[in-house]
Parts: C-alpha cells; structure tokens; sequence
C-alpha cells in the first residue's frame, strides 16, 4: 500500500492507494495536521507513505511528529522524502533550478503525465493557482503563479475601502458589485489559462489537467478542453513512490 499525503496551505489531503485505484481518502485543514495520525492507524502495517508539503517547516514537523510513532511496530509505517528532482517518472524539469519548483507543482506534472501523452496544461487551483505546460514528450518547460480566485477576492475586500468579500456570480456584463468582484476574479484566472493554453493548443489530444480545491469554480467557464482530476497531486505522488519500488526490485 501507499499513503499520499498532500499538505497544502490551506487543507492536508491524504490517499491509500492499493495499487490499483483509491481504498480510502481524507482531508483536514492544515492547522489539524496532528490528527493525521488517527488516519494512519487504520493504514496496513508496512505501508509506504510519501508525503509532499508546501506548507511550510511547523506543518511538516507536526506531520512528522505525527506519523513518527507509527513508524515502529506493529504498523511499521515507512516514511519516503519527496522534492523536485531534474527528472522522475518519464517528466523532466526545464526549471533553471530543478529544486527549486515546487513539490506540489512537480508531483501534478507527475500527475498529469501518468494520465495523458499529449501536450497539456498542468493547472492547480488553490491558494496560489499554478498553471504549467507540460509537451508531448514529457518536457516540463515552465510555468506561471498568480494568486488564486479567494486571494483575490480577499486582496480586494483587505486593501479597499468599499468592496466587500464577495460571494456573487459569474457574469459576462454583471450588474451589481457582488457579481462584478467575483466575475473578474475568475475572468483573471480563465484567461491566464486560457491564454497559457493557447501555446499548445495546436498540438493533437492537448488539455488542460485541473486540480485544486477552486477547480469546480472554474471548471464551467474553460473554453478549452479540460480534465478534472481531484487526486492529481496524491497520484502523482503514488507514481513516485512506485517508480522507487520498481528501481529497489531491478537493483
């Protein structure tokens, strides 16, 4: 078995995979981070978990902490570190510093590659919304990050006198200010996307892959062809983490 564990700034999502599809799957908010381990008491004795944090140095520690325990018998959980490499899982990093991408970036290109050999769009809708292209060949040739749809909103209810944190409806002329906030906020994110799409888009079978906890708020208004895959980080991690088993048994 392998445990994903995706620790994001905002919420911590795990998966067990048996190697075939999803036997079980949780989330938590990252401030809960030490209640992960009642989650993994239910995980079988030598599970491999592999675990991708972008959240900071406290949340991996309390992950640690947490999963730390559980390492010894009878679960004898094994713990497998996970970071950008130059090249993993038939992806290679045109990062200038390969270790410098993200961990969450890098494991949803992993991700994506798992599921489409076209050229494609690796998008993930969070906190930050991260849009990467990814060629046919498994070339990750770079990507953008700009704040994502509620840090936006936010940004502008925290930095404005008059605008509230808006909770309106896409619009394509709206008229009344709830709506105008939240129609442009996502007309910001659509349109990077859609811009950054548009670099492949003449290429056969191209999509964009959409991840992220703002992936359902955008998903109805992509004017390209898209795949929404909830999981994508955690498979991406799962591909890790079998490419390691495959390595170990041709040693």
């Amino acid at each position: 078995m392998i445990a994903a564990i995706d620790a994001g700034n905002s919420r911590i999502k795990w998966g067990l995979h048996d190697g075939n599809d999803w036997a079980a799957a949780g989330v938590l908010a990252t401030a809960d981070a030490r209640w992960l381990a009642e989650a993994a008491e239910e995980w079988p004795p030598g599970t491999r978990v592999v675990l991708c944090n972008v959240a900071g140095a406290a949340v991996g520690a309390a992950i640690a902490d947490a999963l730390r325990p559980l390492t010894q018998p009878p679960l004898s959980l094994h713990l497998l570190p996970f970071h950008s490499t130059a090249e993993c899982c038939n992806v290679s990093n045109g990062y200038a510093n390969p270790a410098q991408l993200g961990a969450d970036r890098w494991a949803a290109l992993l991700g994506a590659r798992a599921l489409t050999g076209s050229a494609c769009l690796v998008v993930c809708a969070g906190t930050a919304t991260t849009i990467d292209t990814l060629t046919a060949d498994g070339r990750f040739t770079g990507g953008v990050i700009l704040p994502g749809f509620d840090l936006m909103r936010g940004a502008l209810a925290g930095n404005t006198a008059q605008l509230p944190f808006a909770d309106g409806a896409y619009r394509e002329l709206p008229a009344n200010t709830a709506d105008a906030i939240v129609s442009g906020c996502l007309a910001a994110q659509l349109g990077a996307i859609e811009r950054c799409f548009a670099t492949i888009a003449g290429e056969a079978g191209a999509v964009c892959v959409l991840t992220g906890g703002a992936a359902p708020r955008l998903l109805p208004h992509l004017a390209i062809p898209v795949r929404h895959e909830e999981r994508l980080i955690l498979a991406g991690l799962v591909g890790y983490a079998s490419s390691l088993t495959a390595r170990s048994e041709e040693a």
